[in-house]
């Protein structure tokens, strides 16, 4: 799978109609919002999928109205979009198992985000992000304060080309995971 770290294109695609183009980009983008919510929220695979594609559709209706300015943000939206889809969706199944009273006294939006992020996931992160060499901690360090970025940002900031800005990332982010199962695994047992 290309890496790719911005979608913009999707935007301009979904708008001109090119489905063929449209659907490339599409199975690339949405394995990896699948993830996301996986690894961030904690999700299991089938649920995440719902919300994924629940939020595309919600993504795609704001996309045809014009209401994207910025396309080069469009994966940050998308991630937004998925993460509240999968609160939405966790606040309706805990409804119908464990009643209302459960959701008396809730907190804003950004505090349940905050509060439904598993803080040993964190650390773990970190660790694995502080055992990496110098120059790759630094580089990934910038896409983690800068989920927005663009490739072409990116390549001005680290001077090196675009494609190596993507390769580079797939390389780092494939090895953080790799270094995050393995320290997950170890905390597990």
């Amino acid at each position: 799978m290309d890496s790719r770290v911005d979608y913009s294109e999707l935007v301009n695609t979904l708008n001109s109609g090119d489905e063929l183009k449209a659907s490339v980009l599409l199975k690339e983008v949405i394995p990896r919002l699948v993830e996301y919510l996986q690894v961030t929220m904690s999700s299991e695979y089938n649920t995440a999928r719902e919300c994924v594609q629940q939020a595309m559709l919600n993504v795609y209706e704001q996309i045809r109205k014009d209401n994207i300015r910025q396309p080069q943000y469009i994966f940050s939206y998308l991630m937004r979009a998925c993460r509240n889809e999968y609160i939405n969706y966790q606040k309706t199944s805990k409804r119908y198992t464990n009643g209302d009273s459960e959701f008396q006294g809730m907190v804003e939006p950004a505090t349940q985000i905050d509060n439904l992020i598993d803080e040993e996931r964190q650390k773990l992160l970190k660790e694995c992000v502080n055992e990496l060499d110098e120059d790759s901690r630094s580089f990934m360090l910038y896409f983690l304060e800068h989920p927005d970025s663009s490739t072409k940002q990116a390549s001005r900031i680290f001077k090196i080309s675009e494609a190596n800005v993507r390769t580079k990332k797939s390389r780092l982010i494939r090895q953080l995971h790799s270094m995050y199962l393995v320290k997950s695994t170890d905390v597990i047992v």
